[in-house]
């Protein structure tokens, strides 16, 4: 009787827990964020201060303003850019003149379309990807700002939420403390597998783009670097002003280059890097790492290939399986 109303309690608390999850999905970016920002800062802070032994206040304030800087110097760098090269494109695409048994296919092709429809929905295209972007932005700034004042007071963070150990719900806290612990780390460690994959994505496409004779490397690589800690959209992301530039330099030849390159990086990023280094950081098996990449993907999107693992790996904590033993082992 005692095991039954164990278990009935467990079970409540881990509703509990995933209802509270459900409600706070529209927040779901920004604690993603914060925590990505927190985690590479946190990190970057204590390595530079075990070498230096400069205070960690200066050096975290110091590395948020080199971000800040450099995120300031590629909107005011290439976001006019990308706007003109738009602006090019359009030119261009004007000045096409169709043989005519093309544009008479054209024009009956036209004829059939409701114009006004068309242009409703594509207006409506335009107004949601402006309210994403801009929605994004600012997720992005405030968990940069979120993640600063959680660098700088950790310790006094630590301290206030160890508080709830002899708490009224000090019992539902004990209890997802091993749990939230162990999630935490397996997030850190897909993080810095993830970091690994953005080093390697960057610098090869810097190597591509130099020998395509791209201008500003540094720039376009830092970018590239960012955008990859985003699984499969910040390739997306990344592809927009790489074409844009490509068609500047090359027209369109160029633009294919462009996406050939792209395509055979995510490809190496998807099918070789992310999971072999997934499941050395892991210990998991890749076949394991492919499965839940996959339903990972399904289930919640692109961040599900970066919540997928952390997620299977509180699972078998909850279940008590030992992942170390599954390493030890083999066939």
């Amino acid at each position: 009787m005692e095991i039954n109303k164990q278990i009935l309690k467990n079970a409540a608390e881990y509703i509990l827990l995933g209802l509270i999850i459900y409600l706070m999905r529209d927040l779901f970016n920004l604690v993603l964020f914060t925590f990505l920002f927190s985690y590479i800062i946190y990190n970057l802070q204590k390595f530079i201060v075990n070498k230096t032994h400069i205070h960690k206040a200066i050096i975290t304030i110091f590395l948020y303003f080199i971000i800040i800087g450099l995120i300031g110097f590629f909107i005011y760098k290439y976001i006019p850019e990308i706007i003109k090269e738009t602006q090019i494109i359009f030119k261009e695409i004007s000045k096409i003149t169709l043989p005519d048994r093309w544009a008479i296919y054209v024009n009956s092709l036209t004829e059939q379309i409701d114009i006004a429809k068309s242009y409703d929905k594509f207006m409506n295209t335009i107004l949601s990807i402006g309210k994403n972007v801009v929605q994004g932005s600012l997720n992005v700034f405030i968990s940069l700002m979120l993640s600063m004042f959680f660098v700088l007071d950790k310790e006094k963070i630590v301290r206030f939420v160890h508080k709830f150990k002899t708490s009224k719900i000090s019992c539902v806290y004990n209890h997802f403390e091993y749990f939230g612990t162990n999630f935490l780390n397996s997030f850190g460690k897909v993080i810095q597998a993830q970091f690994l994959i953005a080093l390697v994505n960057s610098l090869l496409s810097v190597i591509f783009l130099w020998i395509m004779n791209f201008p500003q490397l540094m720039g376009l690589g830092f970018m590239i670097f960012i955008l990859s800690f985003i699984p499969v959209a910040g390739t997306v992301v990344s592809l927009i002003p790489l074409s844009l530039i490509a068609f500047n330099i090359g027209g369109l030849i160029k633009v294919v280059s462009v996406i050939i390159m792209i395509a055979l990086i995510h490809c190496l990023e998807s099918y070789i890097l992310n999971p072999k280094l997934m499941s050395d950081k892991t210990s998991l098996p890749i076949f394991f790492i492919f499965i839940i990449l996959i339903v990972g993907k399904h289930f919640m999107g692109v961040w599900g290939l970066l919540l997928g693992i952390p997620l299977f790996i509180f699972i078998l904590d909850i279940l008590n399986v030992k992942i170390s033993d599954i390493s030890k082992k083999s066939i």
